[in-house]
């Protein structure tokens, strides 16, 4: 009783319902990999290798610096494998549309897988374009364009063959052509305009129709010829 006035002992504070706190679902190894090679994609994409630091990929994981370096031995080991994922990525995606018999046809797959990831996977293209600071096990963004190239070539082999051409040239022009639509790629990260395929479609009409009026023996028109 207090001051002559009776109290309910349920109704004071000592005895009130707790609410109870939600439990946090403690990670395993493997999620927790995961997540800091998601939070790095995204702030190596959006800040590159140098504006991103180890404490910011923490701080957005919720877990403490050294937690990071467990993982990946640092902000250079979390990079490299961020990379080494995206080159792997694309390659398989251009590699396995390759599908098609027809040589136009195969323009179109290979244009669309590098434009497909452009859309799917932006921030891994964002930072597949930039230079690297440190190697990578599966080299560089160039090395890579030539890994397609060489898919590319033993198609134009074929079809340079089989109209006398020489086959031997065939790397020259399937550089030029991957060369032609990474870069294309590039400009098209950004703008985003026209349209995947209608964009697509003007790579092909460059690529194809230029095939299709190749010379056998290419010559210089202006003064200088060495």
């Amino acid at each position: 009783m207090i001051d002559g006035v009776a109290t309910d002992p349920s109704s004071t504070p000592s005895n009130e319902a707790k609410p109870r706190r939600a439990r946090r679902t403690r990670m395993t190894g493997a999620e927790r990999r995961q997540q800091l090679l998601e939070i790095g994609r995204t702030l190596f994409a959006a800040k590159g290798f140098e504006g991103t630091s180890v404490e910011e990929i923490a701080a957005k994981a919720g877990v403490s610096k050294p937690v990071v370096y467990e993982h990946f031995g640092g902000k250079e080991g979390l990079y490299a494998v961020v990379v080494d994922r995206e080159m792997r990525r694309l390659l398989d995606m251009v590699t396995s549309s390759l599908t098609a018999g027809h040589p136009r046809e195969l323009l179109e797959q290979a244009a669309f897988a590098l434009l497909d990831y452009i859309e799917e996977y932006t921030d891994g293209f964002r930072i597949l374009v930039r230079d690297s600071p440190i190697p990578q096990s599966t080299g560089s963004f160039a090395s890579l364009i030539s890994d397609i190239a060489t898919q590319v070539e033993d198609i134009l082999g074929r079809e340079f063959k089989s109209r006398g051409f020489d086959p031997k040239l065939a790397p020259l022009y399937a550089q030029a052509l991957v060369g032609m639509v990474a870069l294309t790629g590039q400009w098209w990260l950004d703008v985003r305009r026209p349209k995947k395929a209608e964009v697509a479609a003007h790579l092909v009409n460059l690529s194809w129709h230029g095939l299709d009026g190749l010379e056998a023996k290419p010559h210089l028109i202006g003064r200088r010829k060495a």
